[in-house]
């Protein structure tokens, strides 16, 4: 994958129940060309996840979760696409690297499944550690925070070093702060607006804001989730100014645009 400019992470989900798009890439023929769409239009890599962890959201059965995904990250991976795996569960991130995901992406950091850090020390595979307070059917009582940077940050931190003290190679680990996940609007504003507190953590960081409620709140009540795209775009870019390793989104042409204008901005700068 490229260097030297905040890359794009392509949301491909193959759920029934995903905030923005569930059902609409379940059947793997549909997801696959979707997947296709996504790395011609620019994706530097394709974000795959069998399981919605939208608010509320019930768990699948891991079984259910590797049938929608394997044959989708199979497919992509023979013709050339970078993928990743989205998934809390440790066998999936195993047959997601046999099948050829090049990244594990845990929205629990590995806190979900106790087998998922011993799956990442074997494999050594690239993992993305996100901020977790809990499952869906409860983390929303879970954001309840004084100084949510500065306890954000430091759970991350905490969690970070202890997977390093367990045996994970720390050159294989990516940071996510997790927006939306035990976070209200106010505490997603507040993340993104000092995201130089991550940045010290010192590890690649991942924002994932595309099309998220909070965003919502930007555009006129009652418009469809491709509404937020716009202003999805616009935090992509705030973010890859703040020093952003990836973008996790579902539009990726305006993605790609508005992350060309900071390019052209530190260009500008920098002469």
């Amino acid at each position: 994958m490229p260097t030297g400019r905040t890359l794009i992470v392509g949301v491909l989900n193959v759920t029934t129940d995903s905030f923005s798009d569930g059902g609409r890439w379940l059947r793997s023929e549909a997801a696959i060309a979707h997947g296709l769409e996504l790395a011609a239009a620019g994706a530097d890599l394709v974000d795959i996840g069998g399981e919605s962890t939208r608010p509320g959201a019930r768990r699948v059965p891991v079984e259910e979760e590797q049938h929608r995904v394997i044959p989708v990250i199979e497919a992509l991976a023979r013709r050339g696409v970078a993928v990743s795996v989205d998934t809390m569960n440790s066998s999936t991130a195993e047959a997601a690297i046999n099948a050829g995901a090049v990244i594990v992406n845990d929205v629990s950091g590995g806190l979900s499944d106790p087998l998922m850090t011993e799956t990442i020390i074997r494999l050594d595979a690239p993992f993305v550690v996100s901020h977790w307070r809990g499952h869906s059917s409860e983390m929303n009582n879970k954001a309840v925070y004084g100084d949510v940077v500065a306890e954000v940050s430091g759970e991350l931190e905490y969690r970070v070093a202890e997977l390093v003290v367990r045996g994970v190679n720390p050159d294989k680990l990516m940071i996510d702060p997790g927006l939306g996940f035990a976070k209200n609007s106010e505490h997603n504003w507040k993340i993104l607006g000092h995201l130089e507190r991550f940045t010290r953590i010192g590890l690649p960081m991942m924002i994932g804001a595309s099309r998220k409620r909070f965003l919502g709140e930007l555009v006129p009540k009652g418009a469809p989730f491709e509404d937020r795209d716009f202003v999805s775009a616009v935090t992509a870019a705030l973010a890859a100014q703040a020093g952003a390793w990836a973008v996790r989104v579902h539009d990726i042409t305006s993605t790609k645009a508005a992350l060309s204008v900071v390019e052209q901005w530190k260009r500008g700068a920098d002469e």
